[in-house]
């Protein structure tokens, strides 16, 4: 195959510069992406930040891409030369461990993601086993899609692996990337949608985003007329939280569920205790989660809501991201070139 161009960082928090690599030969099962599309996430800027302690430079980031196939290997499957599909933050899975073989690829033994060892889609071009390479449905913007591969499979995930009822009444933490998708999923899902921010003048976006209330989370009264109504409580934010005040707004069996890397969390066991209450978290999605999700949102005009920027200004797009004005999804359109 031919070069591959993209922008690469060389150093931690150093700025994007263009950079070209031989990617060498198609591995027999992988696929090669031709991007049009690439999201921005913030995983991209702890990445680039290296505040996680694994980013190897020159590193390439973009793992939220959108593009048709240009190549397939002798032994891929399901997807072909011409295709669009979608490539989130799992580039690649062993198939044969035991939760690859119950269908949770997504906590492969030996999982691969798009930009931890490996260059990402902040490029002409961009790599990954076939199995990772989502077909796109029609009714889906592609201009829109990327986002959906991180941010839109990461919120929507735990509505199927718990199992969420159209009955259920549902807290979501953060109006953010994350959270304004989330307000739309579950809204479409049939639950109640109570929307915490700590930010008074996000409630009538929120609202139109799909929440029925919005509570103000720097109100304690607020907080305390929800006491033992709600089923689940999505936490979608970094920062750390009062976690009893959510255990506590929380019904008996409810769950408080993290997608967001909250840096700690701090309780009792009897908040727990008394009300049989939970907490976890969850990664990104499997491949055919990734699929329901994108059919979900093609049935029901489900789409992030992004700013864009031409890929040569990415530097531009991170800053913009960094300094918390993104609203609420950036995605950079290619021209690289």
């Amino acid at each position: 195959m031919s070069e591959i161009h993209a922008l690469a960082a060389k150093q931690a928090k150093g700025k994007l510069e263009p950079f070209s690599y031989d990617p060498g030969p198609l591995g027999d099962e992988e696929v090669e992406i031709e991007v049009a599309y690439c999201g921005v996430c913030h995983s991209d800027l702890s990445m680039l930040n290296n505040e996680w302690g694994m980013t190897k430079f020159p590193l390439v980031p973009g793992h939220e891409a959108v593009g048709k196939v240009a190549a397939v290997g002798a032994e891929a499957k399901f997807v072909k030369v011409g295709q669009t599909v979608g490539l989130g933050w799992n580039s690649g899975s062993c198939l044969h461990c035991r939760p690859c073989l119950s269908g949770d690829h997504n906590m492969c033994e030996s999982l691969q993601q798009t930009i931890i060892g490996r260059h990402g889609a902040f490029a002409t071009r961009v790599r990954a086993h076939w199995v990772w390479a989502t077909p796109i449905p029609e009714g889906i913007d592609l201009a829109k899609a990327g986002p959906l591969f991180c941010g839109g499979i990461t919120v929507f995930n735990p509505l199927v692996q718990f199992d969420v009822k159209p009955t259920d009444r549902v807290g979501v933490i953060g109006i953010g990337g994350l959270g304004h998708l989330a307000l739309q999923f579950l809204n479409k899902w049939g639950c109640h949608v109570t929307a915490f921010t700590t930010s008074d003048n996000k409630a009538d976006e929120a609202k139109k985003m799909g929440a029925h209330e919005v509570v103000n989370t720097k109100s304690r009264d607020q907080l305390k007329k929800l006491t033992g109504s709600l089923n689940m409580v999505l936490s979608t934010i970094m920062a750390e939280v009062d976690i009893n005040s959510y255990l506590g707004a929380l019904a008996p069996r409810g769950r408080f569920h993290t997608v967001g890397v909250i840096p700690k969390i701090t309780t009792g066991a009897f908040p727990l205790i008394a009300g049989q209450k939970e907490i976890s978290g969850s990664p990104s999605g499997a491949p055919l989660t990734a699929m329901k999700m994108l059919d979900f949102c093609a049935r029901h005009g489900i789409a992030p809501i992004t700013e864009e920027f031409p890929m040569s200004r990415a530097n531009e797009a991170i800053e913009h991201l960094e300094a918390g004005k993104a609203r609420y999804r950036i995605v950079l359109k290619n021209d690289l070139g």
